[in-house]
């Protein structure tokens, strides 16, 4: 049952009971099992859009957090059983064991449809002795609930202690190339082991981080994550990431990460019509002209200027430019700092499931890295580089 009181019937599939959340629709053809799992969903019903779910299972290697982060799942057309080497249980029977609601045999092209035109919206779904209320009874429940907008949630997803995911456990051989201190808003797996595969020591702490918890890791760099809610709330973190950019640490952001730097540098943010996500969203790097197929995951944006570099409303940042734009409504996709080492991305480049294009910024990551170690190091024969030398490495860093 959608806010504005349409209704859509069809058969319980995983836990019985009552699912409350935001609806909103993931257009991937593929990855249901890394859609689920991505604490970027937390409180959200999601309506695949891919009419066949739960084909191959499940499987631990395919998580990317430790549970399922999904408020509620609405399916058209679930496996009967599950078909693939690699499946270790069926999706009806982890969301059951998990606790998680879910509708099967729904017209989700129709729901998808209603939500295109209308915008992503509360709802509800219930099963068992929960659907035995009337129309108006559980309109009411759908309608009582918390709106996304204002929604504090990095904090219930994030891990509550650091951990360190090391190179050398991801097939890298020799000493770690550097160390990256990573917030955790809702980390994917993926992410810090795309890192390590690259020689990158990844030390993963929780939300709640202080400066002082950054500074403890003498970190190469800083990145913050993707995750859950309204960017709006996260005061704390982009305090956090104000500080690390006065400090000079390279920083890269995905994702929730993009809109604190965003907020950091003095932008504002504001909630999508329905949001972007799927793993066939096109992308534009404006640097080089090239479009990526990306992975996305979010329902609010960055408000900044469009037309090239413009002072920070925050001025002792200096210069941003908007790097990346969605080609299908011109949504800020990345900002990169001109006069900082920092740049970040409102797409997963760690795409699991998803496309590849993205892989690189990895790579761009640890250049910047790179080159900010190397003017921090001056040689015998030439003084440390001030911030202005800094400021032009960084630019050709980006």
């Amino acid at each position: 049952m959608l806010e504005d009181g349409r209704i859509f019937r069809g058969r319980s599939y995983g836990a019985e009971g009552t699912a409350l959340g935001e609806a909103v629709f993931a257009t991937g053809m593929t990855g249901y099992q890394e859609t689920i799992t991505d604490p970027s969903y937390a409180r959200q019903l999601v309506v695949q859009t891919a009419p066949h779910i739960g084909n191959t299972g499940v499987n631990a290697a395919d998580a990317e957090s430790r549970r399922i982060w999904v408020a509620g799942y609405i399916v058209r057309d679930a496996a009967r059983k599950p078909s693939n080497w690699r499946s270790e249980q069926s999706l009806d029977g982890q969301l059951r064991d998990q606790g998680i609601v879910g509708i099967q045999g729904v017209d989700t092209r129709a729901v998808t449809r209603h939500l295109r035109e209308r915008g992503a919206m509360k709802a509800g779904i219930f099963s068992g002795p929960a659907a035995a209320g009337s129309d108006a009874e559980l309109l009411a429940l759908v309608a009582g609930q918390e709106p996304m907008q204002g929604a504090r949630l990095a904090e219930e997803v994030s891990a509550t202690s650091r951990y360190v995911v090391e190179p050398s456990d991801n097939g890298w051989e020799g000493e770690p190339l550097f160390t990256v201190a990573a917030l955790d808003l809702g980390i994917k797996s993926m992410t810090p082991r795309h890192f390590a595969q690259r020689g990158v020591r990844t030390v993963v702490l929780p939300a709640t981080s202080t400066f002082a918890d950054v500074a403890r890791e003498s970190p190469d760099g800083v990145f913050m994550s993707n995750g859950p809610g309204d960017p709006a709330t996260a005061d704390p973190q982009v305090a956090l990431l104000r500080e690390v950019l006065d400090a000079r640490i390279p920083f890269f952001g995905i994702c929730f990460g993009n809109q604190i730097l965003g907020r950091a540098l003095g932008f504002g943010t504001y909630k999508l019509r329905y949001g972007h996500r799927g793993i066939n969203q096109p992308v534009l790097d404006r640097r080089t002209g090239k479009v990526e197929i990306t992975s996305q995951n979010h329902g609010f944006a960055v408000d900044a200027p469009l037309d090239g570099p413009t002072q920070a409303p925050e001025g002792r940042f200096g210069r941003v430019e908007v790097s990346h734009i969605s080609l299908n409504d011109d949504v800020v996709e990345g900002l990169a700092c001109l006069d900082l080492p920092a740049f970040s991305v409102q797409y997963h480049p760690e795409a699991a499931a998803g496309p590849h294009d993205s892989a690189y910024l990895f790579d761009r990551f640890i250049q910047l890295m790179g080159d900010t170690r190397s003017t921090d190091q001056p040689s015998p024969d030439q003084p440390s580089s001030g911030a202005t030398d800094n400021g032009a490495n960084d630019k050709e860093a980006h």
